[in-house]
């Protein structure tokens, strides 16, 4: 009985109805007829309502149904979720169905209505896109079931809970995966280049040519041959690449409801991706006031893993980022020249120039990218048209920002710095443009 008033509830159709036997009853003090009229009706109602709960009552599961959920969210892309629905009833079920979705996506009336045919299957599906990673718990699916009377309804809570973890955007790796990756591998009307360097990779002696580095003379071949015979090395074919991300308050500017900082988890996922498959080391660390979500720079078969893992765990904060910290412990950790992809955000020279010490000094031994944001927002303040002083006013305020990107990266590149700055949406694609290119000229 308890589980009864737990679970029924009375239609507004039936409220209207007995809404409508008052209101008979009430004329009827006046009209006799319409009082017997009004009793009868009354009589009725309550028989129909009677019958709608006990048909609704006499099938102990009449609605079944299954969440299929994926293993993992993916951060800032739309995730397939799919309700499979099975009616048990004899007869055409009317269903309200209300997903308990986890409180980040603020939801609290996410309802489907349908209609099954008696003994019948239906799947339904729909799609969640998360703006933050974390844990996520799915709770229970309130389903409302009705009869074609709908003057009653049953309530089941089927179901049951599940966490789920949001991971940086992995279901668009795809995207960024280009072909022909492998170098070592020649394809028909392709010429395989071999690109001399100074690395530890010996290759050969041979005699020694006009514009051969003296550095690499071998003495002893040297003396053996009577005439001068150099070490010949070949450039190592797998480079380290770590992604640095910025943790500080900069980096919590957001667009499109993503913030920097995600932004940045997104195209780091990706470009360690291209990085493995393009046979160079890849790694990742995240610093603010203290670096942090270090993984070595490696090419085994759970890197990305481990990648994906700590990119999950980073958490952000508003502190200043300490660029002095950062300068220290990359030169004490990482040793080999390497390429360095800094995600941050500069909005003034000023910003840089405070900076800017730490990031030639980690230039002398490396080679840095410094990846930063278009301000998207004053796009629509430049090609507003305006009569007023004050839109006037606010379009050369957004000009005079929007010329301050564009310095700093004049700067940079005066230092030797390279830079990538592009707006929040095309950073993966431009980012990986980028290291392509670089690793292509060889810079590193």
């Amino acid at each position: 009985m308890k589980n009864l008033f737990n679970t029924l509830f009375l239609n507004n159709r039936f409220y209207y109805a007995l809404a409508i036997v008052a209101t008979l009853f009430v004329v009827g003090f006046f009209a006799p007829i319409v009082f017997e009229i009004a009793k009868v009706l009354f009589f009725i109602l309550i028989v129909l309502t009677f019958i709608d709960i006990l048909i609704l009552y006499q099938t102990k599961k009449g609605i079944e149904v299954d969440r299929y959920l994926p293993e993992r969210l993916s951060n800032g892309d739309e995730n397939k979720i799919s309700l499979s629905i099975k009616n048990n009833y004899p007869f055409v079920a009317h269903l309200s169905l209300i997903e308990e979705l986890p409180y980040q996506f603020q939801k609290r009336d996410f309802i489907f209505t349908q209609i099954i045919q008696k003994k019948a299957d239906k799947t339904i599906h729909y799609k969640l896109t998360p703006k933050e990673r974390g844990v996520y718990l799915f709770g229970h699916i309130n389903v409302f079931a009705n009869s074609g009377l709908q003057l009653a309804t049953k309530k089941y809570v089927l179901g049951t809970e599940k966490e789920l973890k949001c991971y940086p955007s992995f279901l668009r790796l795809k995207e960024f995966d280009i072909k022909n990756f492998n170098s070592s591998t020649t394809s028909y009307g392709s010429k395989k280049v071999r690109r001399i360097g100074h690395s530890l990779e010996f290759e050969q002696i041979k005699e020694y040519v006009s514009g051969d580095d003296i550095r690499t003379l071998n003495w002893k071949a040297t003396a053996k041959r009577n005439q001068l015979m150099v070490n010949q090395f070949v450039e190592e074919r797998s480079q380290s690449v770590y992604a640095i991300i910025d943790k500080g308050r900069a980096m919590q500017m957001t667009f499109n409801g993503l913030s920097l900082l995600d932004y940045a988890v997104n195209a780091t996922l990706a470009i360690s991706n291209v990085i493995l498959r393009k046979q160079d080391k890849a790694g990742m660390l995240s610093f603010a006031t203290k670096l942090e979500d270090w993984v070595v720079a490696e090419r085994r078969n759970s890197q990305m893993s481990l990648i994906s893992e700590a990119l999950h765990n980073i958490k952000t904060n508003f502190d200043e980022p300490d660029f002095s910290t950062l300068y220290s412990v990359v030169k004490r950790k990482i040793t080999h020249r390497s390429l360095l992809i800094l995600f941050t955000n500069f909005e003034t020279i000023d910003g840089l120039n405070r900076q800017l010490p730490y990031l030639r000094a980690l230039a002398k031994n490396h080679l840095v990218l410094v990846v930063f944001f278009k301000n998207t927002e004053l796009d629509a303040l430049i090609d507003a048209e305006s009569d007023d002083i004050q839109g006037v006013y606010d379009s050369i305020i957004a000009e005079k920002f929007m010329y301050e990107k564009k310095r700093i990266v004049n700067e940079l590149k005066k230092y030797g710095i390279q830079s990538v700055l592009t707006k929040p949406q095309d950073l993966t694609g431009d980012t990986i443009n980028k290291y392509l290119e670089l690793k292509s000229r060889g810079l590193f």
